[in-house]
């Protein structure tokens, strides 16, 4: 029995800068056929814009610079609202439909707190243009069709000094830009502007974790260029492809921020609720300490794990959901073992077994609870009993500790098969 490695991941080297069309070029070096990422682009533009990869050099490094050049003159900005619209009607595969119109969503959120607008009236200039569109869905397109699972980024070089965009002069980072990199690490990593708001908000709304090179099986690279050709440095961007190592692999330390409050004044039975939603919200995790305040008052100190593209939405939860009046936020890093999904029986009922593993040996199985009860309010059976026999039913699936875990594990999003969360 073959132990399987880790996910497929793309690491990118952004130590340049990044732009949309230098992530699109990078992917389709290293792989990414573009007349299927012209396809699906076509999907959102039809009859509007045409990609073409071209071989070039910057600063004496070879890259593929892939240029989206119009078929049409009108060529509007579009509100996101719009964008939204487009996306959601174009029958793109999932996956893409939905990194597309996050990446989107990001932008027009940051885009609505510079300009102080609703996010529904946010109107794109730098990034509602078509070539803009078309980096966006391309590099998520691309993505899927190198089937990456994760993706991993190194530092992000943001420049420094000025730029000239729709709203007059502006000092790099532009407010987009900073409003996109909260709780990431950056560097300014030389002069103008090495970070454009599409490129960051691509970066930030799908890499999941910011390391060096990671231990990776390395199945592919690619380089991206930029359409500028500076002596001083390359201006590209780097893709690796692999899968993480199946043998002597660690995990990574992944950056994560914990928000925590202090509350005193909120109904006790008020705080389940409380945690639900904020893992709902996408937290990692959430949990409550209890604590005592001054003049000896009863609290709890409400936590929560979020990764840093999910800390603005949790933040806002906790000001809805609770009474405090202030949060604070500390950048942490987490390991976290590989995990995914597997469906053991209980009298014919699928249970799912959440089972974490290292290097390709399974660490721990253990069968989700929601499920069990589930299956015990179907059954009319007690919950201790359905419990010992989805443990039971573990075992003879041989998930335990020290096996070797094989290919047909779910990943950790989806728990396909069972009630709480159907296909």
């Amino acid at each position: 029995m073959r132990a399987v490695g880790g996910e497929r991941v793309a690491w990118l080297d952004l130590t340049a800068g990044v732009a949309g069309d230098m992530l699109l070029g990078a992917l389709v070096d290293a792989g990414a056929d573009l007349g299927a990422v012209q396809l699906l682009v076509d999907l959102v533009l039809p009859d509007t814009v045409r990609l073409e990869a071209t071989e070039v050099r910057r600063a004496g490094l070879r890259a593929v610079q892939v240029e989206v050049t119009t078929v049409r003159e009108d060529h509007p900005h579009r509100p996101w609202r719009e964008i939204r619209d487009r996306i959601a009607a174009a029958g793109l595969p999932g996956p893409v439909a939905d990194s597309a119109s996050a990446v989107f969503r990001r932008l027009a959120e940051v885009e609505a707190t510079a300009h102080g607008e609703p996010v529904d009236e946010v109107e794109f200039h730098e990034v509602g243009a078509w070539d803009s569109i078309a980096d966006v869905i391309g590099t998520c397109a691309a993505l899927q069709l190198l089937g990456v699972e994760d993706v991993v980024a190194t530092r992000l070089a943001l420049g420094s000094g000025t730029v000239r965009t729709a709203h007059g002069v502006l000092p790099v980072p532009v407010p987009a830009v900073l409003g996109l990199v909260d709780g990431w690490s950056v560097e300014a990593g030389g002069e103008g502007e090495l970070a454009t708001p599409t490129g960051v908000a691509l970066v930030t709304t799908l890499a999941t974790s910011q390391s060096d090179l990671p231990a990776l099986e390395v199945s592919g690279s690619g380089v991206g260029a930029g359409s500028r050709d500076a002596a001083e440095r390359p201006n590209v961007v780097r893709v690796v492809l692999g899968r993480r190592a199946a043998a002597g692999a660690g995990a990574v330390a992944q950056p994560m921020t914990v928000l925590e409050a202090n509350v005193d004044d909120l109904d006790p039975r008020v705080w389940p609720t409380v945690l639900t939603a904020l893992l709902d919200a996408g937290a990692a995790d959430a949990w409550l300490t209890p604590i005592l305040m001054k003049k000896g008052r009863p609290a709890h100190t409400l936590s929560v794990l979020g990764a840093p593209s999910d800390v603005e939405g949790l933040r806002e939860e906790i000001f809805r959901l609770t009474s405090t009046i202030g949060v604070r936020e500390a950048v942490v890093y987490r390991r976290a073992l590989e995990r995914g999904w597997a469906d053991v029986l209980v009298d014919g009922q699928p249970v799912a077994v959440k089972v974490a593993h290292r290097a390709g040996v399974l660490v721990r199985a253990t069968p989700e609870f929601e499920d069990v009860a589930r299956v015990a309010a179907e059954l009319d059976r007690p919950i201790q009993d359905v419990l010992a026999a989805a443990v039971a039913a573990t075992e003879r699936a041989k998930l335990r500790a020290g096996a070797l875990v094989t290919a047909g594990l779910r990943p950790t999003h989806t728990r396909s098969g069972t009630a709480a969360d159907p296909p």
